[in-house]
């Protein structure tokens, strides 16, 4: 994938979590820390109901901008955290308790971040 049509999909990928109202949104840009991805997403849901809704849509998303996904998550009741796998972009969608327990932004802190307001993709670089 280009640098281009990655940036484009990893836009695309959180601007859907942000409309099906992802709490918290953050894209960080892993190319030049990670050989294995570009960029992980990270979300909050709030409830395993909302988790799975969210992996649907991002699900849906990937495939219509024909993206392959590298892994089918089974999905429990009690799940908190679904990492989907779509290549050069790692999605993360997390219980709130489960974000402040891994903290991924604080592990991988020396990558930049965006974070992405609702509705209307507005991202914002919180960190370069």
């Amino acid at each position: 994938m280009s640098d281009n049509t990655g940036k484009a999909f990893v836009l695309t990928v959180a601007e859907t979590l942000a409309q099906h109202k992802a709490g918290d949104v953050v894209i960080l840009d892993l190319r030049g820390i990670a050989s294995w991805t570009d960029y992980f997403v990270i979300g909050t849901a709030s409830s395993s109901t909302h988790l799975r809704g969210l992996c649907k849509a991002v699900e849906d998303t990937a495939k219509a901008e024909h993206q392959e996904s590298f892994n089918k998550p089974d999905l429990s009741d009690d799940q908190s955290w679904v990492l989907l796998d779509l290549g050069d972009v790692i999605v993360h969608i997390m219980s709130q308790s489960a974000r402040t327990f891994y903290e991924l932004e604080k592990l991988w802190f020396t990558a930049p971040q965006l974070k992405v307001e609702s509705q209307k993709l507005q991202a914002t670089v919180v960190k370069e």
